[in-house]
């Protein structure tokens, strides 16, 4: 398996899981938050606040997910970019001998040696 497609799994896993954290917040303040202590944002289970733990898993799974697409883009153009090259190299020079020829120069209606 190529490191592409490993970086490509764990992209997708953590878009999915950001996706997941977005849909339990609530933009006014309800949400998972609130269903579980009411205005203070206390919870059962030993976490303070439900809405810090929330917003700190969806920055940390945005720049997670932010450094994998980095990554997973230096794996692609490292590997893929000789390639490239080589098929952009080939077809310059196939085109370079036609566009270098010279157009035939008109025949003068008058010639030189009169």
């Amino acid at each position: 398996m190529s490191t592409f497609t490993i970086f490509l799994a764990l992209i997708v896993i953590v878009a999915f899981l950001l996706i997941v954290v977005i849909m339990v917040q609530n933009p006014k303040g309800g949400g998972l938050s609130s269903s579980f202590g009411g205005g203070g944002g206390q919870q059962l289970g030993g976490v303070k606040k439900t809405t810090d733990f929330l917003d700190k898993s969806t920055w940390t799974l945005a720049t997670l997910l932010l450094v994998l697409i980095l990554l997973s883009n230096v794996t692609i153009m490292g590997g893929g970019s000789a390639a490239e090259s080589r098929v952009i190299d080939n077809s310059i020079e196939t085109a370079v001998p036609e566009a270098t020829q010279t157009p035939a120069q008109p025949q003068s209606e008058t010639p030189d040696n009169q």
